[in-house]
């Protein structure tokens, strides 16, 4: 869809903003924590840090499927936070985050453990040459491991949020969701935020413990937090698709991004759209 107006015009950025205070408003499921104490006010750095002109124009025409400015909104984010991401990814949400951070805040971002799989590797070293290199842009991003029997993601209680997204099925095929989902406890200082976004399974069917088609049911993910001691604050559906059926040939990966089909019934995938996501703020307990 075209944008009227630039994306880094003070008009535009002042639309955006009212826009995105009536999206959070309105994204709590039917039966959710109440969300009332998720920020209403949309802080303008944030707005800008989205709609900056150095990120790669692959990741923003993503943003309308991953409405990034709502999502961290909802999820508390503050420029003067301590914060940490975990698995980043190609670093959508870190080309974000860095700029918007580095001013006055504490980035984390806990990396996939080295030689445990050959394509994460690649994933990393990746990442590092990207975002290690540019210190004015991004600060000092402080780098730690999430892996198999390394999950000191930050100081214990030093981070005000920690941050994942669609990283959960991973670790479920991995065999250590628990183990994960309890150093983002260890790591938050009490009535610090744990957000999470996940591809949402299906009700009508059991959970796979591996996760193997990249779903995972969001009251499985609620237990699975509570268990470690979170309570769930607050849901949004800003990231709903009804028309993901979650019956795909290759599961979550046959969608958009990844089209694992190839030109395969392509147009349909694209169509659809990105997975059905839910994102769930929980807290950990200040007593």
């Amino acid at each position: 869809m075209r944008n009227p107006l630039p994306l880094t015009s003070p008009r535009a950025a002042t639309l955006l903003a009212a826009t995105i205070v009536i999206l959070a408003a309105c994204a709590s499921a039917p039966g959710a924590p109440s969300t009332s104490s998720a920020p209403a006010h949309v802080d303008p750095a944030l707005t800008a840090a989205v709609a900056s002109p150095d990120r790669q124009p692959t990741a923003v025409a993503r943003d309308p499927a991953r409405h990034p400015v709502e999502e961290l909104t909802f999820l508390g984010l503050a420029q003067s936070q301590t914060v940490v991401e975990l698995w980043p990814g190609g670093g959508y949400w870190t080309d974000i985050l860095g700029p918007y951070l580095a001013p006055h805040g504490h980035y984390y971002v806990a990396l996939s453990k080295a030689g445990v799989d050959a394509d994460e590797d690649a994933g990393v070293a990746r990442w590092r040459k990207r975002f290690t290199g540019q210190p004015a842009r991004y600060g000092t991003i402080i780098q730690t491991t999430l892996g198999p029997g390394e999950f000191d993601i930050a100081p214990p209680g030093s981070a005000d949020l920690v941050l994942t997204f669609r990283n959960l099925h991973n670790w479920m095929d991995a065999g250590y969701a628990r183990e994960a989902l309890a150093a983002c406890y260890r790591a938050l200082k009490p009535g610090g935020i744990f957000g999470i976004e996940e591809h949402r399974g299906r009700n009508d069917r059991p959970q796979d413990p591996k996760a193997e088609n990249g779903y995972v049911r969001q009251d499985y993910t609620i237990a699975l937090a509570q268990q470690v001691g979170f309570e769930l604050i607050g849901s949004s559906e800003m990231l709903a698709n009804p028309r993901d059926t979650k019956d795909w040939v290759d599961g979550v990966w046959t969608l958009p991004p990844t089209l694992s089909q190839g030109d395969k019934d392509r147009e349909r995938y694209i169509a659809i759209g990105e997975a059905d996501n839910f994102v769930l703020r929980f807290r950990k307990p200040k007593h």
